[in-house]
């Protein structure tokens, strides 16, 4: 990973965020060894939730999809934070994605394969990872998506 991880999200048009700040009595982004985990990232732009609502209702797949992205770059701004470069980030292991779905909406995998596909994009095969894919009756503050991202760092 010779190119700048940061530059690429910009390439890509995402920019990447201060990490957004816990909204509970957790901490966003926990180490152990050479594992770090995220707690739930949401779409958050600035301090807005820029994909509100249930996909199959009010949002569309796409906007699902979008949504994830937003939430694997709130992610990876978390991932900085404990690390200081993204380049440090040997593999991205594991990526649960929980969608905020209306009754009857099934398409959570085809939600999250946005997040996934950014993932790739940036790291490469390095970015190829297990997932989870839900469907939630509701969410916090509304979002269409959470996610959190495993990664093993050098």
């Amino acid at each position: 990973m010779n190119q700048n991880l940061e530059e690429k999200l910009r390439e890509l048009g995402y920019e990447l965020p201060t990490p957004p700040a816990a909204v509970g009595n957790y901490v966003p982004v926990v180490r152990t060894g050479n594992l770090l985990v995220t707690s739930g990232q949401l779409p958050f732009v600035g301090r807005e939730i820029v994909f509100a609502g249930k996909l199959g209702a009010e949002l569309h797949e796409q906007q699902g999809a979008d949504a994830a992205k937003i939430c694997v770059v709130n992610a990876l701004a978390q991932l900085k934070s404990a690390i200081g470069d993204l380049r440090n980030i040997t593999q991205i292991v594991r990526l649960e994605g929980y969608v905020h779905s209306a009754d009857g909406f099934q398409n959570q995998p085809q939600v999250l394969n946005g997040a996934s596909e950014l993932l790739v994009e940036l790291f490469g095969d390095a970015g190829r990872h297990t997932r989870v894919a839900l469907g939630i009756h509701e969410m916090p503050l509304n979002a269409a998506v959470q996610i959190s991202l495993w990664a093993e760092v050098a």
